[in-house]
Formats: C-alpha cells, sequence, structure tokens
C-alpha cells in the first residue's frame, strides 16, 4: 500500500524559513518523480517544483523563484521542499505527491499518490 505524507508545516513569521518533509512508502521511490504542490483558500492546486531521480529540478512556478528548494533522499524515501523568504502569500495547504514516471509534470492529475497536504500559515 502506497503512503505519502507531508510534515513540518505550521505558522510562520513573514522572511522566515521552513522546511517541508515528505516521506513515500509502499513504493519503489527512486522509480518516482516527486512533485510539490500548494493550494491556497479559493485558489486553484499550484504546481510548484518538481524533482528526478537524479536530483534534477524542474521549476512550475516563478512565485517561488530562487526562494524554494527541492531535494530528495532515495535511500530514506524523502523528499524536502526548503522554503526561504517566506511571504502572506505563502500562505496555502502544501502537498506532495509521486509519480512512477521518467519524466516530471506539470498537470497534478499525473500524480497518482498524495499525502495528505500540511497547512502553512505566514503571518506579516
Amino acid at each position: 500500500q502506497v503512503q505519502v505524507s507531508e510534515s513540518g508545516g505550521g505558522l510562520f513569521q513573514a522572511g522566515g524559513s521552513l522546511r517541508l518533509s515528505c516521506l513515500a512508502s509502499g513504493l519503489k521511490f527512486e522509480a518516482t518523480v516527486i512533485g510539490w504542490f500548494r493550494q491556497a483558500p479559493g485558489a486553484e492546486r499550484e504546481t510548484l517544483l518538481c524533482i528526478y531521480k537524479n536530483g534534477i529540478v524542474a521549476q512550475y512556478s516563478n512565485s517561488v523563484d530562487g526562494r524554494f528548494k527541492i531535494a530528495r533522499d532515495n535511500a530514506a524515501n524523502t523528499a524536502s521542499l526548503q522554503m526561504n523568504g517566506l511571504k502572506p502569500d505563502d500562505t496555502a495547504t502544501y502537498y506532495c505527491a509521486a509519480r512512477f514516471s521518467t519524466d516530471c509534470s506539470r498537470d497534478f492529475a499525473a500524480y497518482p499518490y498524495w499525502g495528505q497536504g500540511t497547512q502553512v500559515t505566514v503571518s506579516s
């Protein structure tokens, strides 16, 4: 049974940093690409970044340019999203998702395995 879970959310100050973690089990982690997404209240889900199994990163959102970094540890079945320079506009539920493919995708429907999300709230 595939399980994906996120952790690390909470309440943060603008200008601060945090790291979200994504743990995937029940799958061959090194055969997946991992994407990070977010959804703010009343907004559409936004694709942020995706990381290939070899660590190459695809960026899909200009809103996180230079501030967010994605990484993965295949031995630990984990991925992370380092978020720096937080802004109130970063307030959202953040999700990670896995896809058995050699290609990342901007389309969140292409990712069959999702975590439950972790809430990040950034206060000004």
